[in-house]
């Protein structure tokens, strides 16, 4: 989609459709509240043909709502943001979402920038209308026989902002480019199916796309190289399978680096399918198991938009790549394994696997002695129970980091909610003839347990978050910008606005 700037100007722009915002006000009058329609930045010849319409008398801007009418052979989509002192960023981002729908049959659209600006922030709201209209415009059909393209190649930003804001504009569109792009290169991972998205496939999937970016070195790793990183967690979830585990190190350092240049590692859950192992899952679990991979895909995503918006800070990401399946040489139950760090695990449940994975690439991560290592996996189906579908559970050891990221996921209007790591729980996943055993004693606090196995494998003092997406990876259909089923991407955009604060 083609984003282009028009400033200077107080008319309407040639397109096929225009969109522009309203506001609506609320005046007490004798004893009833009454609402009335506010166009403020609207073009006067505009403003004249809507009041001219007698249907226009009734539409008062109210949140969510519509009116469309004609003006000189183009039609013109009005989208009401409601009391303009109350309104959010997320109402924008949400509103501009459902617009882009409406105005998606069209060729060239424009839209009146100015209308849909929060609190004279303008590089802010314009990120937003990028955001909204690129996550929005995703679709998953590679695999339809018939599929129809998206008709919309342009947007034309109209603004009376003059041309000397113009650069910094561009920048806004661009990096709001890099980051709904890199959400829907996310997405498109997940949704992959299975029997396409081998541990090995997906590996050369990530180096493909990253093989252009500046800055950015890629090294795969596959199962003889893990053996001799003493990586044998993660090789007993892959013993079942009939491809390699593959970890794949992705560095990107800025041009301008220096040794005060900050350094955040990211580690993702890569489990491209999980059948449980041995403790297989029932069969209506373990349709969407293609899914298990989403933590991967959402810390490569959030690394690929940094890389490309050039931040200023070092990143290291490190994926695990792996099917969890059953053959002759699947690990089984109570099998004791070493750790790269050197600590027993009795593996009690070979559903509880990501954990298996996650902990020898943790282990990994620390030795590179990062000033923050970040996780995000699909670890456990307790925080659904605790948090629900629509919030992404954090724990930390570090109430900076942790503060941080919550600030951060504010900032891109996603939710996210800080969980304990309690000494009893450190307790409970403590084993009787191994150092840890994978699950805890009852299915209570699994979430906070699970966070509180992986903490075992965090060493050098390194400041560590968990981000457990198992609710929000998947079908957030609350949000317009997001597919109602399939893969979200939520959590990328959270994870960007943190690497933009370091």
């Amino acid at each position: 989609m083609k984003f282009t700037l028009n400033l200077n100007t107080k008319e309407v722009s040639s397109a096929d459709c225009y969109v522009i915002g309203a506001y609506s006000k609320t005046e007490t009058k004798g004893k009833k509240d009454v609402s009335t329609v506010v166009l403020t930045g609207w073009p006067k010849e505009l403003k004249a043909t809507f009041e001219s319409m007698n249907s226009s008398a009734d539409y008062t801007g109210s949140k969510g709502s519509t009116y469309s009418f004609n003006h000189y052979g183009s039609d013109v989509l009005v989208v009401g943001l409601g009391d303009k002192t109350k309104v959010t960023t997320e109402d924008i981002r949400k509103e501009l979402a459902k617009a882009y729908k409406a105005v998606s049959k069209y060729k060239k659209v424009a839209v009146a920038f100015d209308t849909f600006t929060f609190k004279s922030k303008k590089e802010e709201s314009l990120a937003i209308l990028v955001e909204a209209f690129e996550m929005t415009a995703y679709k998953f059909d590679k695999y339809l026989s018939k599929s129809e393209s998206a008709k919309l190649e342009e947007v034309i930003l109209d603004s009376a902002d003059k041309g000397t804001k113009k650069k910094a504009f561009q920048k806004a569109i661009k990096d709001a480019q890099h980051v709904a792009e890199s959400v829907n290169v996310a997405r498109d991972f997940v949704n992959e199916p299975p029997n396409v998205l081998r541990s090995t496939a997906y590996a050369k999937m990530v180096q493909k796309d990253v093989k252009d970016i500046p800055g950015v070195k890629c090294k795969i790793m596959g199962r003889k190289e893990l053996q001799k990183e003493n990586m044998n967690l993660f090789l007993s979830v892959n013993d079942g399978s009939a491809y390699d585990a593959q970890l794949v190190h992705l560095t990107y350092t800025p041009s301008k680096a220096t040794k005060n240049t900050k350094h955040i590692a990211f580690v993702g859950k890569g489990l491209v399918f999980d059948t449980g192992g041995y403790s297989l899952k029932p069969g209506g679990s373990m349709m969407n198991m293609k899914f298990d991979m989403a933590g991967s895909a959402t810390v490569f995503a959030a690394f690929r938009a940094a890389a490309l918006m050039k931040l200023p800070v070092k990143i290291t990401c490190i994926l695990g790549m792996t099917d969890n399946a059953v053959n002759s040489k699947a690990t089984m139950p109570d099998a004791i394994v070493k750790a790269r760090n050197g600590k027993t695990v009795e593996i009690l449940n070979t559903d509880a696997e990501g954990r298996l994975v996650m902990a020898d690439c943790l282990d990994y991560a620390c030795d590179l002695k990062p000033d923050a290592l970040i996780d995000a996996a699909t670890l456990t189906g307790a925080c659904l129970i605790a948090l629900g579908t629509e919030v992404c559970g954090l724990m930390s050891n570090d109430e900076k980091l942790a503060s941080n990221l919550l600030k951060a996921s504010k900032s891109a209007d996603e939710y996210m909610w800080q969980l304990p790591i309690i000494p009893e729980w450190e307790k409970d996943m403590k084993g009787t003839i191994s150092d840890l055993k994978n699950i805890g004693g009852s299915r209570w606090g699994g979430t906070a347990k699970a966070a509180a196995f992986l903490q075992e494998f965090i060493k050098n003092d390194v400041a560590w978050a968990h981000l457990d997406i198992a609710g929000v990876g998947d079908s957030q259909s609350h949000l317009p910008y997001c597919p109602s089923k399939g893969a979200s991407g939520v959590i990328v955009r959270s994870l960007v606005e943190f690497l933009k604060q370091n």
